[in-house]
């Protein structure tokens, strides 16, 4: 569930040394508690803000990643709903859900929707032992009909009301807060991989270091002369 590629890790402390401790600890202590565990993915959302307030979702409860189906409306994703947080998440699009799909089932993830149908389990009775990518579909319609026949299993959220519907960021945030406090309890190992936190750390720390791009450029280039002399 993450990229193979290695790190310079003289680079990466380098280039940490240019940022204060204290952001360095903040960095070290937030990806201590991410996750690939659980993903989202979020088909064809029509309301810019409601896409944008899953990402928050996914940054504040440690979700590292989350999946956009953009084919019906393209990109839905505001920035300055986010707050900031697509620069944490990694954010991956897709044009079409089977696509979408394809990609989370080659990585080891159940796909399960989100939507009260007859085999849904209530989100207490879900079970968190294996990868899950939650879908969730559009305000009005709902999932498509594609994900709901080829999702592994359901999930709905228990409601006593007279509405039958969440506005879809907070179905997300509900879902992801539940699950991920399992998480913490459940003796998985949920957490992310040596090689999978030096890499945040490195993307991390660039996006945080004016003009990242001409420092490595520099560094390497006196890395290198020194290496001649």
């Amino acid at each position: 569930m993450e990229s193979k590629s290695t790190i310079d890790t003289e680079l990466l402390g380098y280039l940490e040394g240019l940022i204060t401790p204290g952001r360095k600890e903040r960095f070290l202590k937030v990806l201590s508690m991410r996750t690939r565990f659980l993903t989202v993915a979020l088909e064809d959302v029509y309301q810019m803000h409601n896409a944008s307030a899953v990402i928050r979702s996914c940054d504040a409860f440690g979700i590292q990643e989350a999946h956009l189906i953009e084919g019906r409306f393209g990109r839905r994703l505001d920035k300055n709903i986010a707050m900031g947080a697509q620069q944490w998440v990694d954010i991956h699009r897709h044009q079409t859900s089977k696509a979408c799909m394809e990609a989370l089932r080659a990585r080891g993830y159940r796909i399960i929707a989100t939507v009260p149908r007859a085999d849904a389990q209530t989100l207490s009775d879900f079970n968190v032992k294996t990868p899950a990518a939650l879908f969730f579909g559009t305000e009005k319609e709902g999932l498509s009909s594609e994900v709901l026949a080829e999702a592994d299993g359901a999930v709905y959220i228990p409601m006593f009301g007279f509405t039958k519907s969440l506005n879809v960021s907070v179905a997300a945030a509900i879902l992801l807060q539940d699950l991920r406090g399992r998480l913490d309890t459940s003796g998985i190992n949920w957490g992310l991989s040596e090689q999978d936190m030096l890499k945040k750390r490195m993307d991390w720390t660039c996006k945080t270091i004016h003009s990242a791009d001409e420092i490595i450029e520099r560094y390497y280039s006196q890395k290198s002369g020194i290496r001649k002399g």
